[in-house]
């Protein structure tokens, strides 16, 4: 796809520097240098360093400047978020699959299954929205790299006994302000970008069963540099609770949608994602262990990671292949709680792929890691999340959880 400053910015510049376009490329980052009036091409690796990769960057290549200091930032805020494997690159508003509160953050991300007050799993599994969560507000910051920053909130409300609880929703991301060039390496002005859902949910427990059905509809609002688009998005959810056993089962589908209007004319997908999970609190531990599945509706999420490849004598590069078990592995994360009632919780989570994906060769990372912990104050709790990523680069989630009841 051409963004329409792409487009504009290749006009001026002689055939003879223009780079084909094709679907490796597409995924560089171009900026300009102020000694040379071409482009120079930061590479990304296939993989989509999804939700937060800043799309006035991936999709627009809006060409960025101050190359020590503000695509180092980038650059790391790139590679370094939740990854999506091969599924990166491909859809608008990834931002809609950042992880929404420092519980989800420390268990790994994208879990499904909690069924709790707590009124921040609506927006990742609409069906989890219950009573207990009535009158329940949730305010969740997290800076992540260079000047990004990222904030939800969540706030449930029962109505009454017959129509039960609904919940309302606002996720927001700031990438920041950019320097901007032009193809000559001239500055020109600052440009900024942000992007904000609006949602509400609801949820239905089918009549003498332990089933319980929801739904979120979002609207979302995206605004890159000069570029803006609008669209709308459902999730559909279902939990099933096995009191005997206290085991949860959730199946989501997420970011049904579509663009009501486009960046520059060509409408683009939206993240779709379907997502499967299990928990269980241990009858005679204080834990409770979650187990996703994430990317069901896409098998092959590896990719070929240059580092790994080797080299045979006559000069041939061999890439090493994911087996059925390491692509398997890539769907999964893992994550448990300790002591998941009590006023103190502890949490620790474990996502496979991004800890195959950003592990650097011959260094010991521990990407994929992540801890966190809950401590309630009477109405007041307080999360927090740690999350591991690159030697260069990991995130912290701060949130807040009121009672008003």
């Amino acid at each position: 796809m051409k963004s329409p400053l792409t487009t504009s910015l290749r006009k001026q510049t002689p055939i003879s520097k223009r780079r084909p376009e094709t679907e490796s490329n597409w995924r560089s980052i171009p900026y300009m240098t102020a000694e040379k009036s071409k482009f120079t091409y930061m590479k990304i690796v296939q993989s989509n360093w999804t939700i937060l990769n800043i799309q006035s960057v991936l999709q627009y290549r809006i060409a960025i400047s101050n190359m020590p200091k503000k695509l180092l930032f980038l650059f790391l805020f790139l590679v370094c978020t939740v990854s999506n494997g091969q599924i990166g690159g491909k859809f608008t508003y990834q931002f809609l699959n950042l992880v929404t509160s420092p519980r989800q953050s420390a268990l790994g991300g994208k879990t499904v299954t909690i069924y709790d007050e707590d009124v921040n799993q609506a927006h990742f599994n609409p069906a989890t929205i219950n009573a207990d969560m009535d009158n329940h507000l949730a305010l969740n910051y997290g800076s992540y790299f260079g000047e990004v920053s990222y904030g939800t909130a969540s706030y449930a409300y029962t109505y009454d006994r017959h129509l039960q609880t609904f919940q309302v929703g606002v996720n927001y991301v700031n990438y920041g302000k950019f320097d901007g060039y032009d193809e000559n390496g001239q500055a020109t002005s600052q440009f900024t970008g942000s992007e904000v859902a609006l949602s509400i949910g609801y949820a239905y427990n089918v009549p003498f069963t332990n089933l319980f059905l929801g739904a979120n509809a979002k609207l979302i609002s995206s605004t890159l540099e000069n570029y803006s688009s609008f669209g709308g998005a459902v999730d559909l959810g279902a939990i099933y609770i096995d009191e005997a056993n206290d085991v949860n089962w959730a199946l989501v589908v997420r970011n049904i949608g579509t663009q009501f209007t486009t960046y520059n004319g060509v409408n683009e997908k939206l993240p779709l994602e379907i997502i499967a999970g299990v928990s269980q609190e241990l009858e005679n531990v204080p834990i409770r262990w979650h187990l996703t599945f994430e990317n069901l509706q896409q098998w092959n999420i590896s990719f070929t990671n240059p580092n790994q490849a080797q080299t045979s004598l006559d000069g041939t590069t061999i890439n090493k292949k994911t087996s059925f078990l390491g692509n398997a592995l890539r769907h999964t994360i893992f994550g448990v709680e300790l002591f998941p009632k009590k006023s103190i919780n502890l949490r620790l989570g474990y996502n496979f792929r991004r800890a195959e994906e950003l592990k650097i060769e011959e260094y010991r990372n521990f990407s994929g890691i992540s801890v966190g912990f809950g401590l309630k104050l009477n109405k007041l709790k307080f999360n927090y999340s740690y999350s591991r990523y690159t030697l260069a680069g990991n995130t912290s989630l701060f949130g807040l959880t009121i009672n008003f009841q």
